[in-house]
C-alpha cells in the first residue's frame, strides 16, 4: 500500500508542477521568458575534397591508404578512387577529414591509440 501512495504522491507533484507551468505561461506576459528554449543549428558544411586534398589529409596522419581507409570506415579502394580522381568523397568521410584537418595532432593520437600490432 505504501508503494501506491508514493507513486500517487509523485504523480500529484508532477501534475501540480505542470499546472503551475501552464498557469505561469497563460497568466503572465513574461511567462515564456522564464523558460529557455533555443533552436541551435550547427554550421558543419564540409569542404569539397580534390584528389590532392584527400592525399594531403591522409599524409597529415602519416597513414597508408589502407590504414586511412580503416580509420575513416571506408574501403581502401574508395580512398584510392578519391586520390586518383575517380570518385569524390562524400558525407561523413568529408566531415571526418574536415575534423582531421582542423586538429591533426588529436587525430594522429587517436590513430596511434587505435593501432594494434599484428603478430607474425
Amino acid at each position: 500500500m505504501a508503494n501506491k501512495q508514493c507513486r500517487g504522491s509523485v504523480g500529484n507533484k508532477i501534475t501540480n508542477r505542470l499546472k503551475g507551468f501552464v498557469e505561469t505561461v497563460e497568466n503572465s506576459e513574461d511567462g515564456l521568458k522564464r523558460f529557455t528554449c533555443k533552436t541551435i543549428r550547427l554550421k558543419l558544411d564540409s569542404q569539397n575534397y580534390s584528389p590532392g586534398l584527400v592525399k594531403k589529409t591522409r599524409n597529415l596522419l602519416g597513414a597508408s591508404q589502407e590504414i586511412f581507409a580503416q580509420f575513416l570506415g571506408v574501403s581502401a579502394s574508395a580512398v584510392q578512387d578519391w586520390e586518383q580522381g575517380e570518385k569524390p568523397p562524400k558525407g561523413s568521410a568529408c566531415r571526418l577529414m574536415d575534423e582531421i584537418r582542423r586538429d591533426p595532432e588529436y587525430w594522429l593520437k587517436r590513430l596511434r591509440d587505435s593501432s594494434v600490432p599484428i603478430a607474425t
